[in-house]
């Protein structure tokens, strides 16, 4: 089983995902050129209407498209995304001032709390640390330990 990378981030002219539609929740096609994945791999791809956050599709069938030569399509089955909404808030480190701005996942459900713990969530991953109410950005949480 191989991993494939189709984020937006890391893609070349011979490798692109050039589309990626919901057929039902959790279920997706794909089509793409170049870096075909075969059945049972793993592809990694930019959510729609997202910058920097990505989802990991599991392949259950491909096929190689005759036109144009290397371009292919696969089914593949993934997250349900179906009631979720793409956030963009920001975050200022207290000790250098420093400033991100930064995506995450939610819930169209969810309420303040809970969307500010899947903010403070994803700014871990991002290397920030929250020391009491305070935000401390990547560089000056390395230099206080």
């Amino acid at each position: 089983m191989a991993r494939h990378d189709f984020r937006r981030s890391s893609l070349t002219a011979a490798h692109t995902l050039v589309e990626c539609r919901t057929l039902a929740p959790g279920r997706y096609q794909l089509t793409g050129h170049g870096g075909a994945p075969q059945k049972g791999d793993q592809v990694i791809c930019t959510l729609r209407g997202s910058q920097n956050l990505d989802m990991l599709l599991s392949v259950e069938s491909v096929r190689q498209l005759i036109n144009p030569p290397g371009q292919w399509s696969a089914q593949a089955s993934g997250p349900d995304l179906s009631n979720s909404v793409i956030l963009g808030w920001s975050v200022n480190c207290d000790q250098c001032a420093a400033s991100q701005a930064f995506e995450f996942l939610a819930e169209d459900s969810d309420d303040l709390p809970t969307r500010q713990q899947k903010a403070r969530v994803r700014i871990a991953e991002l290397g920030w640390r929250q020391r009491e109410q305070q935000h401390l950005c990547p560089a000056c949480s390395s230099v206080e330990q």
